[in-house]
């Protein structure tokens, strides 16, 4: 039995990821921050720890790690956190410097594969040079994260990365991430979106991607993985009508309507000492393209199946609205 370490179990991406490894006879141990989300959210024969990490010493990591033949890192800081300016010194110490100690300490243990739930503006910093977004403080640190990890596993451990793009699905005890676009659209005749679109995948895939990266991905590899294709009117029209708002109309204006407004942006953010790791101007370049990606570049190397995404994102913007209804 290959026995599994994966970091943040709690979470919904690694909540999903424990439950496909014990359906394919995994061996489970994680270590999650407080608190649990839900009662009696993992089985009983997940070896689950709950606390912070980063705050433990490598000795007390690598009597974790003792025996552990794979490691899942699905945890980290995403693109919505807007911290005090340098944003890149912040998902630098968020990101990059966890990752590198914990595959260092992995390859230590003698773990022998390593997958790291990445990001899909990875992809697109490389994909898309013109937009500079290797100097853009979220990007610029993912595809660090991805290198940094690949050297520290070199010759000995095998390092993956997946880059996610939109995820969909649920889990108890989370209200899922999607909450925060009903404010944008709930009461709204009209709805202004850019004309791009974006790769979507739901929570199961992500779980079988990592489990194929764990068994048929090569060292040094990043997979972008994806299912569906979507404009971003597409999507905001199946939430409003999940809203019940049959009337609005989600329309798509141009750039030069939207950018300005994003910059100033921008600018109010750094009056009040802050930014965000994909600065606003720029992320109206990235949603007026689309950023989609070729399922057939990956499901056949992983392994992951089709999924109904359109399913997927009215169950998860359905849980929004019930979560919403029971804090109100």
């Amino acid at each position: 039995m290959k026995n599994v370490f994966i970091l943040g179990g709690t979470g919904l991406l690694g909540y999903h990821t424990v439950r496909e490894l014990l359906k394919r006879d995994y061996k489970v141990s994680t270590v999650a921050l407080p608190p649990m989300p839900a009662p009696e959210l993992l089985p009983p024969e997940v070896e689950c720890h709950l606390g912070d990490i980063n705050e433990m010493t490598d000795e007390q990591i690598l009597d974790i790690l003792a025996g552990k033949d794979m490691f899942i890192y699905a945890a980290g800081a995403d693109e919505r956190m807007v911290p005090e300016i340098p944003a890149t010194h912040f998902f630098y110490e968020a990101n990059v410097i966890p990752t590198q100690r914990l595959a260092r300490l992995a390859r230590a243990a003698g773990v022998k594969k390593f997958v790291i739930y990445g990001s899909y503006f990875a992809h697109f910093a490389e994909e898309w040079p013109e937009l500079n977004l290797k100097k853009q403080a979220y990007p610029r640190t993912r595809l660090l994260q991805e290198e940094i990890a690949f050297m520290e596993g070199e010759g000995q451990m095998d390092v993956m990365s997946l880059r996610l793009p939109y995820i969909f699905g649920t889990m108890p005890g989370r209200t899922p991430l999607w909450a925060m676009f009903l404010p944008q659209i709930q009461g709204k005749e009209i709805v202004p979106v850019l004309g791009g679109g974006t790769a979507m995948v739901t929570v199961q895939q992500v779980a079988e991607a990592t489990i194929g990266a764990l068994e048929y991905g090569k060292h040094g590899e990043h997979y972008a993985i994806s299912d569906t294709n979507m404009k971003h009117k597409d999507f905001f029209q199946m939430i409003a009508d999940e809203l019940g708002q049959k009337e609005t109309v989600v329309q798509v204006v141009p750039i030069e309507q939207i950018k300005p407004a994003m910059a100033q942006y921008d600018e109010k953010t750094a009056a009040e000492g802050k930014e965000h790791g994909i600065h606003q101007a720029v992320t109206a370049e990235i949603q007026n393209r689309d950023a989609y990606i070729d399922p057939n570049d990956t499901m056949p190397l992983l392994k992951y199946n089709k999924a109904d995404i359109r399913q997927a994102i009215v169950e998860t913007i359905e849980r929004c609205l019930e979560d919403t209804k029971i804090n109100m």
